[in-house]
Parts: C-alpha cells; structure tokens; sequence
C-alpha cells in the first residue's frame, strides 16, 4: 500500500511535541522508561537530550525535525508495517523515516530487547 500526497503532507505538518508525549504514554504503559525512549530516538537521529528538547521546546515539526537529524545509516534494516504500511515500501522519505521510529516505539512497548531495537549486528 503506497502513501498519498494527502497523507504525506500531513506527516510532515505533525509537530513531534504532541506526538512524543503519545509515545511516553504507550512505552510507559508497556514498563519501558522514558530513557530507554530516548536511546532509540537518539541512535535513530542523533539528537541527544538536550537537542531533542530543543525541538520539542521549538514546535518543529516532523519536516523540520528530520532536516535536522543525521539518520542511522542502519536504519534501512527497520523492515515490516507500521499503521498499515511496509516500511520498506514507503517511497516519500519523510514519512519513512516517521514510521521508522513509530516501529522502533512500536518494538520497544512490545518489550523487545535493546540490541534488537538498534538493529545491533
């Protein structure tokens, strides 16, 4: 299934300062803390905490927020489907690289090792 104009475009619209607190809620609810969050969000951008808070403090959105990171260059190996869409399929690059770290959230509530999460080889 192949994302719209439509859905892309509100991707990039969506600011991370009301979706990070959505994914505290759904990885403390699973007994995961919120550094355990951070980690995965950092080795997927690079951001530390203080960076990280720079944006949410900013509004930025999700445009802006990932202008801004240095992937992971083994992000490629993020792999299946997040909200009804194969990553790997996913041809607009901003809204993979959201659903790259919706799936590594999604996998850290599902209470799946770290070294799996970060794609450790």
């Amino acid at each position: 299934m192949n994302t719209t104009p439509k859905h892309n475009d509100k991707i990039a619209k969506l600011t991370f300062s009301k979706v990070y607190p959505l994914y505290i809620s759904k990885i403390q609810k699973k007994g995961r803390t919120i550094e355990e969050l951070h980690q995965v969000i950092q080795w997927l951008t690079s951001f530390d905490d203080n960076k990280m808070q720079e944006l949410i403090d900013a509004n930025v959105t999700f445009e802006v927020f990932f202008e801004q990171a240095k992937l992971n260059p083994n992000a490629n190996l993020i792999k299946g489907v997040i909200c009804g869409y194969r990553i790997e399929e996913i041809e607009n690059r901003l809204t993979q690289k959201v659903r790259y770290l919706d799936k590594l959230v999604d996998e850290l509530a599902q209470g799946k090792k770290m070294e799996k999460i970060l794609r450790s080889l």
